[in-house]
Order: structure tokens, then C-alpha cells, then sequence
């Protein structure tokens, strides 16, 4: 029985102390969303200000991931996703590794680039890999890239 009291005082402490510290006295300014651009230049156009300057800093897009992804695909932006428009990229994808050209894709000319990536890693010529050439293998990942922020003015901590 000790225990269970000794658990729920604790319980309780732990609960009075989360909303002790994540108590705030800031105010939340509720701010209406901006409509969504009619288009993609709309949404690109730089923003006057008052004075009638334009804005210098770089604004997003208002288009969606999805609503960018259709319109790669509705290369005549007819607002439809026609079967040829779909299937073009894989197409193109299928006449880069159709080599001879004779509209059917062999085993050799599908593999043909991990058939060159296992020769140029097999040094010694033997047919097989060594754990050294295997690791050479290994996809070569870029950092990601960290977005570019125009650089902010110093802080003038006088003011």
C-alpha cells in the first residue's frame, strides 16, 4: 500500500512540476492564413511593399508537393494526366537502357551498369570480390544540403 501512494504522489509532483514549467504567459496572435495563389507566377512574383519597393527576400511556393508532382507530369497543362504524359518518364528510363535499340531489353542490358560497377571494383581481375573491393561498392551518399538563408544583419545590442 505504501508504494502505491508513494507512486501516485509522485505521479502527481511530476504532473504539477510539467505544468509549472511549461506554464507561459505569452500571448498567441491568431493569424489568418494567406489565399493560395491562383498560379505558380503569381506565387513567384515578389511582394510590394507600402513604399512600393519589393520584397528582396525569396518567398515559397504555394503549391503543394502533390499539386508540383501533377504538374510535372501535365507537360500540355491541359489539367488532366493523359496515359502517355504518365508513362513518358519511364519511356525515357527504358530507352537508356535499351542499348541496340530493338524495342526489348535483354538481361545484359539491364544490368549493364552493375555489370560494369562489379569490373571496375574486381581489381585483381579474379571474379570475385574481396571485402576491400566490395566496400568500393557502396553508394557514394551527398550530405544534405543545408538550406541558403541570406545572411542576417548584426545585432546591435546598444539599440
Amino acid at each position: 500500500m505504501l508504494r502505491f501512494l508513494a507512486g501516485v504522489v509522485s505521479a502527481l509532483l511530476l504532473v504539477g512540476a510539467g505544468v509549472f514549467l511549461f506554464r507561459t504567459d505569452a500571448r498567441t496572435e491568431i493569424v489568418a492564413p494567406a489565399a493560395p495563389a491562383d498560379t505558380a507566377e503569381e506565387a513567384a512574383a515578389p511582394v510590394a511593399q507600402e513604399d512600393g519597393a519589393a520584397d528582396p527576400l525569396p518567398s515559397a511556393s504555394a503549391l503543394t508537393r502533390e499539386q508540383k508532382r501533377f504538374n510535372r507530369y501535365d507537360k500540355d497543362r491541359s489539367g488532366g494526366i493523359a496515359r502517355d504524359e504518365y508513362l513518358a518518364s519511364r519511356r525515357k528510363a527504358y530507352a537508356k537502357l535499351d542499348t541496340n535499340g530493338d524495342g526489348r531489353l535483354s538481361f545484359e542490358e539491364w544490368a549493364a551498369k552493375t555489370v560494369t560497377k562489379f569490373t571496375t571494383a574486381d581489381r585483381d581481375r579474379s571474379g570475385s570480390l574481396t571485402a576491400a573491393e566490395f566496400a568500393t561498392t557502396a553508394v557514394k551518399r551527398s550530405p544534405r544540403s543545408r538550406p541558403r538563408c541570406p545572411p542576417q544583419a548584426p545585432v546591435n545590442e546598444a539599440d
